[in-house]
């Protein structure tokens, strides 16, 4: 049975599942991860605003580059170390069940904070470059091309990391065009040096701290909250798609909600769509190419589940006023219990 401390394979403080530890010393730990994700998530946000500005590009580039690639470090270590130990069946529901969170919960949420209005440039490129995402992963897993067993082999990896040097790409290209389209930024740091260096230093130990805090956070909350659910007994496929996917997904649920409480929607949006990307992207190809990952029995569900999450953005963008409402927010949340219910009941 996979464990918190065989994931982690030296947390801080190691549970004894077999009845050694405390229950309550758990649920501190848990409580602690908590906290930690909110102060990176707070620092990250504010960090990531300062090196915006410092940069001459926007919320929105750093939303989906920086930050999206720092909340996605949880799921890379997750699923970095599950396919070193052979723990497939977790790197599958890591992956997905964060996606399935980050596209219902982390976005209902936001809105539910403030009400989110998409800018052109997720409404364009960002979203359809996440469904294109999202569609490879549901037909590469799915496919029975090369073998008997559906799932990803690594030539699907090698797809994988393909698409992601396309998206990584067209980012940089944007943070390129935005600079020289935006020579006043440039111009206003070039004429106060000394300033523009300090600011950017500040930001950088912010972003860092903010990463370092995200990841340590994750760390505590994954670990612990795999130990609670273990001791209740829960299948290890539904601890992956739920618990897991949902702890690894706290570093964007954080985030975001800190940039909406802000006002700052477009992070809030580029993080949870550059997050999904680098999951499906990068973090599962990258994990495939390390050990090939095999669909569960139940995974078509979850593959479907996630690519209706994705769609339901992709729909809310191509309305005539792109914005997503606190009650629709309302409904994602309601729609994402459902969908954990669901999963707790097969």
């Amino acid at each position: 049975m996979w464990t918190g401390a065989r994931l982690f394979e030296k947390p801080l403080v190691s549970p004894d599942l077999d009845g050694g530890a405390p229950m309550i010393i758990d649920v501190a730990l848990l409580g602690l991860g908590l906290a930690v994700l909110l102060a990176g998530g707070k620092a990250l946000v504010g960090g990531a605003s300062e090196l915006a500005g410092t940069l001459g590009v926007s919320e929105l580039t750093i939303g989906m580059t920086v930050v999206a690639f720092g909340t996605s470090a949880p799921e890379l270590a997750v699923n970095t170390l599950a396919a070193i130990e052979g723990d497939t069946t977790i790197a599958f529901g890591n992956i997905i069940g964060s996606n399935i969170t980050n596209a219902a919960l982390v976005i209902g949420v936001a809105a539910v904070m403030r009400p989110i209005l998409m800018e052109s440039v997720i409404v364009s490129r960002e979203i359809p470059m996440m469904m294109l995402a999202t569609a490879a992963a549901l037909i590469l897993g799915l496919d029975r091309i090369r073998g008997s067993a559906e799932g990803y082999d690594r030539a699907d990896g090698l797809m994988l990391l393909l698409l992601f040097s396309v998206f990584l790409y067209y980012s940089i290209s944007e943070v390129v065009g935005q600079r020289r389209e935006d020579p006043m930024a440039v111009g206003a740091v070039a004429r106060a040096p000394t300033h523009g260096e300090e600011q950017r230093g500040r930001a950088l130990w912010l972003t860092g701290g903010g990463l370092v805090g995200l990841v340590v956070g994750a760390q505590l909350t994954v670990t612990y909250a795999v130990s609670l659910a273990e001791a209740l007994e829960i299948p290890q496929v539904v601890i992956a798609l739920t618990v897991v996917a949902l702890g690894t997904s706290l570093p964007e649920l954080t985030t975001s909600v800190v940039a909406a409480s802000r006002g700052m929607a477009s992070m809030a949006v580029g993080n949870v769509v550059g997050s999904n990307i680098f999951n499906l992207l990068f973090i599962l190809g990258s994990t495939v190419i390390i050990r090939p990952v095999e669909v569960p029995a139940s995974g078509g569900f979850d593959l479907a589940a996630m690519a209706a999450f994705s769609a339901v953005l992709l729909l809310l963008s191509r309305t005539r006023k792109p914005r997503i409402g606190r009650a629709t927010g309302w409904i994602l949340i309601a729609s994402y219990l459902g969908y954990v219910i669901s999963r707790f009941q097969t």
